[in-house]
């Protein structure tokens, strides 16, 4: 199989892993807090056992992108983390006690970890240009898995059966379901999932490529040039000839141009290949911690990940009380109104995707953190207190709602193509681990801080408009330094000579 549909089959198995966690986490949300109910937990252990599936994969995400960088392969981490996500899910199939439904979500969260090797993997495979691309589609992918996860819940509702000594029902067949769909991605991942060369290796390849077919060409010409001359000139002729062009060069850099450029053309040299080993000699020698994560721009994009990450969060979690406070909405409604976010979100990414063509990541990630603002003043002014007679508030409701979510596709991708741009590429895997375990950081306090103050919706919003005014501030403070390094040009040893 060639190298094109290779990667093509490899990046549609990553859009098929990311597509699964966005269903996983549409299908589970939705059952999970009447299923502690009928183990008897208490209310605060929705709170553990969102945040459980949040602190393992916080923790397992640097460790695994340790790993890829270390081996330069991904295929055996995903296919070791998917087990974590099918064992986890079927714990929560299995249900017994809150205790093994919460080890559940914490067995299930280590395998999310894998994403860091996978947005390592994408960037070492991807030329800078097109990053922000890729990692657009990528993560529209996962939104779709969250847009299409509840559909899947019209059908597991209706399950009531007997599986063994299991009991299949709407509370416990999400899991069931979402292990049978792991082991499927299992299978997808042995057979349409290459560890690709990096891009690197591969241009190298390709030019050795052009040069050996170049070199095939070659002596057929110096050979019939032979066969012309050989009538012409004796051997004690061409000898002195040769010895004539040698010795008549002056010393220095000229004489070794000139000897190269004749051996060249009588038989060019042909580079080694070189050996398609995964394993990094030493990615992380001379690596500093505070070198690499405490450079200003590398703390900017960290904390736009957060901030970003604990308002969408927040957000997500004070809509259904405001929703049943103003406007008596149910499960349906709601239901209704995340499959409209969704569907926005989507086609926001295809936006930025088209976007990021044209325009530098810095200056889409500017626009994002625009719109961020009006949509979080607009929340003040409106949201908070609903102004005007019924169609009024719903009006205002949603112009927020719009908003909110329209900024994220754009603060996301900029961020995450930037973040992979000015840190290492040798250790990738672990740099992206520790972004991600910042935004799972974010994802578990964003929640926590949104549900004690759900009553007091001033405070909760004034804190995230007063952290969006810090990152604003810090952006504009860093706004030159928030590009891709130059690469080292090439030192010609001959130029230099000359």
């Amino acid at each position: 199989m060639d190298h094109r549909r290779k990667k093509k089959l490899t990046f549609f198995t990553i859009g098929l892993i990311f597509l699964l966690s966005g269903v996983e986490y549409a299908v589970i949300l939705p059952t999970i807090w009447r299923y502690l109910q009928t183990l008897d937990a208490p209310p605060y252990f929705l709170g553990y056992a969102l945040s459980a599936f949040s602190l393992s994969g916080l923790l397992s995400g640097p460790l695994f992108g340790l790993w890829s960088d270390r081996m330069r392969t991904t295929k055996k981490i995903i296919l070791f983390a998917n087990c974590f996500e099918i064992i986890g899910n079927f714990m929560y199939f299995m249900g017994y006690s809150k205790w093994l439904l919460l080890s559940s979500r914490l067995v299930a969260g280590i395998g999310t970890g894998a994403g860091s090797s996978i947005f390592g993997f994408l960037t070492r495979s991807t030329a800078p240009e097109d990053r922000a691309t890729v990692f657009a589609v990528v993560m529209a992918c996962r939104q779709a898995g969250l847009l299409i996860g509840p559909a899947f819940n019209i059908f597991l509702r209706l399950c009531d059966f007997q599986l063994g000594p299991f009991v299949v029902n709407k509370y416990t067949a999400p899991g069931l379901f979402m292990c049978l769909l792991w082991t499927l991605i299992q299978v997808a991942v042995v057979f349409m999932y290459w560890d690709l060369p990096p891009l690197e290796k591969e241009k190298a390849k390709e030019s050795l490529r052009s040069e050996s077919r170049e070199v095939e060409d070659e002596p057929r010409l110096v050979e019939d040039d032979d066969d012309e001359e050989k009538p012409l000139m004796g051997p004690e002729e061409l000898g002195g000839s040769y010895g004539s062009v040698v010795t008549s060069n002056p010393p220095g850099c000229d004489v070794a141009a000139a000897s190269n450029n004749t051996l060249n053309h009588i038989s060019p040299p042909l580079s080694p290949v070189p050996p398609e080993s995964h394993e990094s000699p030493a990615p992380f020698k001379n690596f500093s911690l505070s070198r690499e994560f405490l450079r200003e721009e590398v703390v900017v994009l960290l904390a736009s990940q957060f901030i970003t990450l604990f308002n969408q969060t927040v957000l997500e979690t004070m809509v259904t009380p405001l929703t049943q406070k103003y406007f008596n909405y149910g499960e349906l409604e709601n239901s209704v109104m995340y499959c409209l976010c969704g569907v926005e979100v989507i086609a926001g990414f295809l936006f930025v995707r088209w976007l990021s063509q044209r325009f530098a990541e810095r200056v889409i990630l500017a626009v994002g953190l625009a719109i961020c603002i009006i949509a979080g003043v607009w929340s003040l002014s409106f949201m908070v207190n609903p102004l005007g007679p019924y169609p009024w508030p719903l009006t205002e409701f949603i112009i927020g709602v719009f908003l909110q979510v329209l900024g994220l596709p754009f603060v996301a991708v900029a961020q995450v193509s930037l973040f992979s741009k000015v840190t290492s590429e040798k250790t990738q895997g672990f740099s992206q681990g520790v972004r991600r375990s910042v935004g799972g950081l974010a994802t578990i306090l964003g929640p926590l801080w949104a549900g004690g103050l759900t009553e007091n919706l001033y405070i909760m919003m004034g804190v995230m408009m007063a952290l969006l005014a810090l990152l604003t501030t810090m952006l504009a403070v860093s706004y030159d330094r928030l590009v891709a390094p130059a690469p080292e040009e090439p030192v010609d040893d001959v130029d230099n000579c000359a």
